[in-house]
Parts: C-alpha cells; structure tokens; sequence
C-alpha cells in the first residue's frame, strides 16, 4: 500500500475545512472529518482497515472491537485484514450507545469478548469519550484490551495512552482546535454552524434559543 489514513479520506472528500461544525462530542470545530463520505467506498475502506492490521498486526488479537455507528465498518474491515495476515478467524465486533451515552456490547457479544485479547478501534477521536467506554466494557464482560487504535486522532495532547488507559496509537494525528460553544470563537464571530455536516443539525434542535454571537 502507497496510501496512507489522511490521503485515503482526502480522496473520498472526507476532509472538510473553513466551516463552524460540531462534533460527536458536542464541541465546535473549523474543520471536520466526514467519515461517512469514506464508507461508500468499499475499496478506500478497505484500504483503511488494512493500515489497521498492518500497523497492528504483531499484536496477540483475537478481537477488534468498535463503537457503532462508523465503527462496524471499520472492525470489520480490520478484522477481514488481520485474519488475512495472521491466517486465523479475528472476529470484527462493536458496542452500542445506551439512552445514557454508554458503550455496551449486546447481540450477545460479550460471550465473543470474555477471556479474549480484544484491539478497540475507532474513527475519529477528539476528547477520547467513546473509545474510553469501549475499553471499559471489554473489561467489564472479562476481556483482555490489547491496545487502542483510532483513524485519526484530533488532540494528541488531549488523547493518549494515558488517558485512554490502555495502549493507544493512531494512523494519523491532524491536530484541529474545538471548542465547548460558550468559549467557540466561530460563535463570537457569529459564522453559522454547519448542519448538513456533523452534529450541527442536532446541536441546533437541542438549544433552539442559541445564538450564534455568544
């Protein structure tokens, strides 16, 4: 592979700048990365969960588990390459969110989970919120997190072994600044939020008095 993490979403138009998003995690943005523009491309998505299994590849795995939605894509993926590479059945799992923004298996996944070495991935990381309850929850149902691994990581200061609390790397570090919407410059600047894109739309129906000029 000649490709790496950010050539292959900047292929798929994945990579979008100069805009006032909001993230997953609630938090404002110039510049935002679509990864459901990479998706419908089974071959750069493809070419995504194999930079997964290569760079994890020495790694004892039997699982990789993910957080829904974008992440059963990429467990999948993932783990179709690292069964490739390392000639057994990984199997490609993921959690869900709970009405209280937790990270659960179900679908009876925990019994794939108990006693295995479990490599958690994710799409994007930013605070670091979700894959930190995926991790918990492979410990919580007795699975072994053999490391983190995320696409590409937003604040490598901010997301690190350390604070993900298992060992974490990333195929790609593009550092972008974000904000809580009290401190957003972009608000100060009254730029209106971006609600084709990302989580604006929600964040726009949840606070219907915001004002862009806080």
């Amino acid at each position: 592979m000649n490709v790496d993490a950010l050539q292959l979403l900047k292929k798929t138009k994945a990579v979008l700048t100069n805009s006032h998003f909001v993230g997953t995690s609630g938090r404002h943005m110039p510049t935002y990365i679509n990864k459901d523009a990479l998706y419908p491309h089974v071959l750069e998505t493809s070419h995504m969960g194999e930079l997964f299994a290569e760079k994890n590849k020495d790694l004892d795995i039997d699982v990789v588990a993910a957080p829904a939605l974008g992440g059963i894509i990429l467990s999948t993926w993932t783990a179709y390459h690292l069964s490739k590479l390392k000639n057994k059945e990984i199997l490609g799992i993921y959690t869900e969110k709970t009405p209280e923004k937790d990270q659960i298996f179900t679908r009876g996944y925990d019994k794939l989970v108990k006693d295995k070495n479990v490599l958690v991935i994710e799409d994007l990381t930013t605070t670091g919120g979700s894959v930190k309850k995926v991790v918990a929850s492979v410990r919580k149902t007795g699975g072994n997190v053999i490391a983190v691994c995320v696409m590409v990581n937003r604040d490598p200061k901010l997301v690190t072994t350390a604070t993900v609390g298992a060992p974490f790397s990333s195929l790609a570090v593009l550092e972008v600044p974000s904000w809580e919407a009290e401190n957003c410059p972009l608000c100060q600047q009254a730029i209106p939020i971006n609600t084709e894109v990302g989580h604006g739309k929600k964040f726009m129906e949840q606070h219907k008095n915001f004002s862009h000029n806080v």
